[in-house]
């Protein structure tokens, strides 16, 4: 039945989690909340994800804001580290070698900056991709209906045909709104459950 598996980068083949990062930084509730709409929620961001703010820019933006907040010696600190986050999930890489061993297209479905998309189409496991949407590349975003037809029909895939693997609940909601199979993905462990009740018997074919 299914013929394509499209991933989001951040959160399920990379590392991002943007609150357990401030965590581990300050360990202050209310400077966590600061500074996290500052960057990782602010409007900025957002225009970074949207490809209409370069890295300068968006990081110039962000700083005037939290200067203005009080808070800009803690905002400069997460800018000039917060890419500490992007590790790679070998995990989720080796999930996506078996399944493309089982025959299966591999695509990539990403709200992403363009530098940060840039660096991570170097790493190693980009060649496993058949394809692909970055965010900052089109001007949109998930989970904006535009981005997945635009997958969708810039690859010919069929929605009954494919599955989407997000961290964020509302972009599967988006994905299956379009008739695609939606996967909110919560780690490697429950990942593959639900690839087995999709019918892809994925646990059988790994080895950790």
């Amino acid at each position: 039945m299914y013929k394509n598996i499209i991933f989001d980068l951040g959160g399920v083949v990379v590392d991002f989690n943007p609150r357990e990062f401030l965590l581990e930084r300050f360990y202050n509730e209310e400077i966590e909340q600061k500074v996290f709409e500052l960057t990782f929620g602010s409007e900025e961001w957002l225009l970074l994800d949207a490809g209409k703010l370069s890295r300068a820019e968006g990081n110039a933006l962000m700083l005037e804001k939290a200067k203005a907040a009080g808070c800009a010696f803690e905002v400069q600190s997460v800018l000039d580290d917060w890419a500490r986050m992007l590790k790679t999930r070998r995990k989720t890489v080796e999930v996506i070698k078996r399944l493309k061993k089982m025959g299966f297209s591999i695509y990539y479905l990403s709200n992403i900056p363009q530098d940060v998309i840039d660096e991570i189409r170097q790493r190693d496991f980009w060649p496993l991709f058949d394809g692909g949407i970055a965010s900052c590349e089109v001007k949109l975003t998930k989970p904006d209906p535009a981005i997945y037809k635009l997958l969708l029909e810039q690859y010919g895939l069929v929605p009954a045909e494919t599955i989407f693997v997000d961290d964020h609940k509302p972009n599967t909601t988006a994905a299956f709104d379009l008739g695609i199979t939606g996967i909110h993905y919560k780690g490697s462990a429950s990942f593959i459950r639900a690839l087995n009740t999709c019918g892809i018997p994925i646990k059988e074919h790994l080895l950790w």
